[in-house]
């Protein structure tokens, strides 16, 4: 449905998306991930019509920007950061607003607007002046207006940012409802908002996308067959206990990791078959150590994309 090929966007001599290709097929949910500057938003906004690419292509279901670039947007709701929301309006007054921006006939609106109070959480806000909502309830407003003209693409820039817990919980359902019936690409800096809504993470880092897989996919090819134990003891010294383990068949690497006062701990990588940890606590049992801690950890995706986006 959407082909993005080459896609590069310099501001002046800096190159904030460089050379990136990505294909979104219909129906998915598909989470943009990346560190604060490494180019997610220019990427949407390109997407949208909003910025032009400095060089490359997008194509959306067989039409190419920027040719074709009214019938693009027309495919598309986008929501930015930052809802463009009018606060002195009435929610129901500005809806209809966007309505008859987007040329929607006044005898539709009913019922398009009852669609949306259903589906963005409207309920008992219409008759509210703008500026008197909470952000949350602002986020859904806006929602409904990315959403005003049925588009079959919802583009969504951090669309729970600055929102509580459970304003974050409302928008995620959302955003999974509407999910069913159109494609949706969203960026965040909440990982677990994209592990439970999206089919799909790609990850931009400077400017490149550093992975593009599904979620089980990318943990597996990520971590591969390698495995990290934590061990936390207390009455050691770092060198003592690098020294008792580091000759354990297998360990592949051993990083010193923040313990409490008193403790040390160390994050303890190692590859192949073998499991570790009856020879790393048989060694750590043959001296005068207080084991306090001692689990393998699991993958995580926060913890894959502080692998994929550190600075090298």
């Amino acid at each position: 449905m959407i082909h993005v090929e080459n896609l590069t966007k310099y501001y002046g001599e800096f190159c904030a998306v460089k050379g990136i290709n990505f294909s979104v097929d219909r129906g998915e949910i598909v989470g943009l991930l990346g560190p604060n500057g490494a180019g997610k938003t220019t990427t949407l906004r390109m997407l949208t019509g909003y910025l032009l690419p400095t060089d490359g292509t997008i194509s959306v279901k067989g039409y190419t920007m920027p040719d074709d670039i009214v019938a693009i947007k027309g495919m598309i709701g986008y929501l930015p950061e930052s809802a463009p929301l009018y606060n002195e309006m009435l929610v129901y007054d500005y809806l209809d607003y966007v309505a008859g921006i987007k040329g929607i006939e006044r005898d539709r609106r009913q019922s398009h607007f009852e669609k949306l109070v259903a589906t963005c959480g409207l309920q008992g806000i219409m008759h509210l002046q703008i500026g008197e909502l909470s952000k949350g309830l602002k986020q859904r407003v806006g929602l409904a207006h990315a959403m005003m003209n049925d588009p079959e693409i919802l583009i969504l820039d951090e669309p729970t940012s600055g929102l509580d817990p459970n304003q974050i919980t409302d928008i995620r359902g959302i955003i999974t409802e509407i999910g069913t019936e159109k494609t949706v690409i969203l960026s965040t800096h909440i990982l677990s908002e994209v592990e439970a809504t999206c089919d799909r993470i790609i990850i931009i880092n400077e400017g490149n996308i550093v992975a593009d897989k599904p979620t089980a996919a990318l943990k597996q090819s990520v971590s591969g067959d390698r495995r990290d134990t934590i061990i936390t003891v207390r009455n050691a010294g770092y060198d003592d206990v690098e020294a008792a383990v580091k000759d354990i068949d297998g360990i592949t690497a051993l990083e010193r990791l923040n313990a409490p006062d008193g403790d040390i701990s160390l994050r303890v990588a190692s590859t192949g078959e073998m499991d570790i940890r009856p020879a790393l606590y048989g060694r750590i049992k043959s001296h005068d150590w207080i084991l306090m801690e001692f689990y393998q950890e699991q993958k995580t995706l926060e913890t894959i994309f502080r692998e994929l986006t550190k600075e090298m």
